[in-house]
C-alpha cells in the first residue's frame, strides 16, 4: 500500500496506493467543501483531496446524491479522496449528531478511499485530565473502527488519529497503542492551534514524539497543515501528507501564500511569484476585480505555490539536500528558526533514517547545521575509531586535505606531558567546520570532503569546535596543535612544542583503506578485509584509488563519488568471517534463501533480523538464520524501515554466493 522511493533524514518520497490511483508523497490534499468548490484543484497539481463526510451526512440533498452517485461524482474529482469524520465540528461545537460506527458506515457507503474514525481533537495546553480522557475515547473509537473494518471486509483505507494535546508522553502512548491496531494511515491531530499561534517549537515536540512510536511502513498525515512555509520542516520530521483549506480561506481574505509567509493584497505593489496569476495580473488589477473572480485567482496562486514547494521538497530528498532547504525556509520567521533549533534535540532520531551517502554536498548554512545527523554521526564514529598514542591537529587546507597536506607542517603547541613524538604512533587530523576533526586517512569519505562552509566562522561554530577538541584530546597522551589552530580558536593555554625532527604527514594507501573500512563497517573491518599481498590500483586520470586486490583477487572497489568501499565476493567473505554477528548483516528467512543465493534482490517481508546500525545505501551482507553467507548488496532502506515494511525492496543484491 505504501512504498518508499527516496529518503533524506526522516523525509521520504513515497507512493501511496489506493483504489482510485497512486499518490506520490509528500502530498497536499486540498480541502474541498461539498457545496462550495470554486477551483479545479486537479488542474493545479492535486493528486488527492479531502472533504468532510459529516457535512455531507447532515445535508439531506448532498447525502442522497453521495449515496446514489458516490463521493467522486459529488465533488467532481476522479482521484483518491480522503474524508474527515466530523472531528473538526466536534472540536468547535462540542458535539456531533453521528456515532463512530455510523460515520464509518457512511464513508464506506459513499465510496471514500481513505476514511477516518471519530477521534476527539484535544486543544493544546488543556489540563492533563481532559487530555487523557479524550485520548482514551480516541483510542477506543480507533479500535472499534479497525474491528468494524475487519468484520465487514471493508476495502476503504482507515485513518487512526494520534491525539494527546501537548503532553508528549500522551502523544507517544497514543501513537504506541494505535500502531498495534494495524491501521492504514496515521494522522497527527489537533495541531492547527499551534500553527495558528506560531508555536512551531511545540509543533516539533508533538510531531517528533508521535513519530517515535508510529510505524515507518505507513504514511503519516499532519492534519490541518497547509501553509507552504512549514512543509519542508514537517517533511524532514517524517510527515507524508498535508491537508488544508488555507488556499481558499486565505484567498477569501485577499491573502497570498508564499514560502516566506503571507502577503496581503492591499499591501502589494508587485506580484510575489512567477505563476500564471502573478505574471498575468498586477495587484491593482486584482483589487479592481469582483470579489469571487479575485478569490478564485488568488486561490490558484496559493495552490501553485503550495504544489511547487512540494515538488522542490521531493527533489531535495532525491538530492540529499532536504535539511539545507529546511534551514533556508526556517529563516523566514523567528518562530520557525526556533523550531529548527528544537529539531536539533532530535538529531539522533533523525540519524537512524538518514542515508550515509548523498548526491548533494553538505553545505553549512548556519549554527543549526552543526545539529544535522551527518555531524552527529561523524563525531560518534570518531570516538569509536581506534586511536594511536598521540594526536596532531592541523589547520584546514584545500579539500581533500590529505592531498594538500605535505612537507614540513610548521610550529606546534602541546597538550599533555611532552615526549618525543613517534610519527608512526600518531593520528593526523584536520580541524574542520562543521565536522570537528577529520582524520587524514578518511578525509575523502562522504561528506567529510564533500562539504563547504564560510571562511568567516560564526561564534557558535567556534564554540562547538572548542568544546569538541577539549573533550577529544583526553583520548591521547600527547596532542600537538598547529599554531594556526591555536590562533584561530581560544582552546586554552598550551606550551610551545620543540622537536628534534620535522613533523610531516606521510601518506600510506594501505593505512588509508583500512581506516575507511573501520569507519564504514566498524572497527576491525580494515584488518579483516586487507590482509595478504595488497595491491592498490588507481585511476590514471584522477589518481584516486579505484580497486583493491589481494594479489589478483579483487577485494573491494572504491566509489569515486564518495570514497565508500563496494564489496566484491571475496570482500564479502572476508568481512563475514571476521566481523561478529549481527554486524553488517541482513538475515532472511528460509523461503528467501535460494533467491538470495541466485543474486535476486531481497524484499522487506523476507527479512527476519538486521543490524540496527544499517542505514540506506550501506553495503551489507545477506545471511540466513544460521549466519551462512548467501549474498551481498546495497541497503535501500535503513534498519528501522526494513524491520517494519512488508512490501518493497530492502536490499539491492549485487551478487549471490551460489557457485
Amino acid at each position: 500500500m505504501f512504498e518508499i522511493k527516496a529518503k533524506d533524514n526522516m523525509g521520504r518520497v513515497g507512493v501511496l496506493k489506493t483504489k482510485h490511483g497512486d499518490v506520490k508523497t509528500p502530498a497536499l490534499m486540498p480541502v474541498i467543501h461539498p457545496r462550495k468548490q470554486a477551483v479545479d484543484v486537479a488542474k493545479y497539481g492535486a493528486d488527492i483531496v479531502i472533504t468532510n463526510a459529516y457535512l455531507i451526512y447532515k445535508d439531506e440533498d448532498l447525502k442522497a446524491k453521495a449515496v446514489e452517485e458516490g463521493i467522486h461524482k459529488l465533488i467532481n474529482f476522479d482521484g483518491p479522496i480522503m474524508t474527515d469524520s466530523g472531528s473538526f465540528q466536534l472540536s468547535v461545537y462540542g458535539d456531533v449528531e453521528i456515532t463512530n460506527k455510523e460515520v464509518l458506515e457512511f464513508q464506506e457507503l459513499i465510496g471514500t478511499d481513505i476514511g477516518t474514525s471519530l477521534d476527539i481533537p484535544t486543544a493544546p495546553f488543556v489540563d492533563r485530565e481532559k487530555a487523557e480522557s479524550d485520548m482514551e475515547i480516541t483510542l477506543e473509537r480507533a479500535r472499534e473502527a479497525v474491528e468494524f473494518k475487519k468484520e465487514n471486509n471493508i476495502e476503504m483505507l482507515l485513518n487512526s488519529v494520534v491525539q494527546g494535546s501537548t503532553y508528549l508522553d500522551l502523544r507517544r502512548e497514543c501513537a504506541r497503542q494505535l500502531t498495534k491496531l494495524d491501521a492504514d494511515l496515521y494522522p497527527i491531530g489537533a495541531v492547527v492551534p499551534l500553527m495558528e499561534s506560531y508555536h512551531y517549537r511545540d509543533l516539533v515536540d508533538v510531531v517528533m514524539n508521535s513519530m517515535k512510536e508510529l510505524g515507518d511502513d505507513t504514511p503519516r498525515h499532519l492534519m490541518g497543515a497547509g501553509h507552504p512555509m512549514i512543509f519542508a520542516l514537517c517533511v524532514a520530521m517524517g510527515c507524508d501528507l498535508f491537508d488544508s483549506a488555507a488556499y481558499i480561506l486565505y484567498a477569501e481574505d485577499d491573502r497570498l501564500l508564499s514560502t516566506r509567509g503571507t502577503y496581503k493584497l492591499e499591501n502589494l505593489q508587485e506580484m510575489p511569484c512567477s505563476c500564471e496569476v502573478c505574471t498575468k495580473y498586477t495587484p491593482d488589477e486584482l483589487r479592481a476585480m469582483p470579489k469571487e473572480q479575485r478569490r478564485d485567482l488568488i486561490a490558484q496562486h496559493n495552490l501553485h505555490v503550495s504544489f511547487a514547494e512540494l515538488r522542490l521538497i521531493r527533489q531535495a530528498i532525491y538530492d540529499g539536500s532536504l535539511m539545507e532547504l529546511v534551514e533556508e525556509r526556517c529563516r523566514a520567521h523567528p518562530a520557525l528558526l526556533e523550531a529548527r533549533r528544537q529539531l536539533g534535540l532530535y538529531s539522533r532520531d533523525l540519524e537512524k533514517y538518514d542515508p550515509r551517502s548523498k548526491k548533494s554536498a553538505f553545505f553549512y548554512t548556519g549554527p543549526e547545521s552543526l545539529l544535522r545527523p551527518e555531524v552527529i554521526r561523524h563525531l560518534e564514529k570518531l570516538r569509536e575509531m581506534p586511536k594511536k598514542r598521540d594526536l596532531i591537529i592541523l589547520p584546514p587546507t584545500r579539500k581533500p586535505y590529505s592531498k594538500f597536506t605535505t612537507g614540513k607542517l610548521g610550529e606546534f603547541y602541546i597538550y599533555g606531558e611532552q615526549h618525543e613524538i613517534d610519527l608512526d604512533d600518531a593520528d593526523f587530523m584536520v580541524l574542520d567546520i562543521p565536522f570537528g576533526l577529520i582524520p587524514l586517512e578518511i578525509d575523502e569519505v562522504y561528506p567529510l570532503s564533500q562539504n563547504d562552509s564560510p571562511k568567516t566562522r560564526d561564534v557558535d561554530s567556534i564554540e562547538f569546535i572548542e568544546d569538541f577538541i577539549n573533550e577529544f584530546v583526553e583520548y591521547y597522551d600527547q596532542v600537538l596543535i598547529h599554531s594556526r589552530v591555536i590562533k584561530d580558536l581560544d582552546i586554552g593555554l598550551y606550551d610551545k612544542y620543540e622537536s628534534t625532527e620535522d613533523i610531516r604527514y606521510a601518506k600510506d594507501d594501505v593505512k588509508k583503506v583500512k581506516a575507511i573500512a573501520d569507519y564504514q563497517f566498524g572497527v576491525g573491518a580494515g584488518e579483516a578485509l586487507f590482509t595478504g599481498n595488497i595491491n592498490i590500483e588507481k585511476s590514471k586520470k584522477t589518481g584516486k584509488i579505484r580497486h583493491i586486490y589481494d594479489g589478483k583477487v579483487l577485494i573491494v572497489n572504491m566509489r569515486a563519488s564518495d570514497s565508500y568501499l563496494i564489496l566484491s565476493k571475496e570482500g564479502a567473505k572476508r568481512l563475514h568471517n571476521k566481523m561478529p554477528y549481527p554486524q553488517n548483516r541482513v538475515v532472511v528467512n528460509k523461503d528467501s534463501e535460494p533467491f538470495a543465493l541466485d543474486g535476486k534482490s531481497v524484499f522487506c517481508k523476507f527479512v527476519v533480523e538486521c543490524d540496527e546500525n544499517i542505514r540506506a545505501k550501506d553495503e551489507v551482507l545477506i545471511v540466513n538464520e544460521e549466519d551462512k553467507l548467501l549474498a551481498y548488496g546495497k541497503a535501500m532502506l535503513g534498519a528501522c524501515e526494513i524491520s517494519q515494511f512488508n512490501t518493497g525492496q530492502a536490499i539491492k543484491t549485487r551478487k549471490g554466493m551460489k557457485k
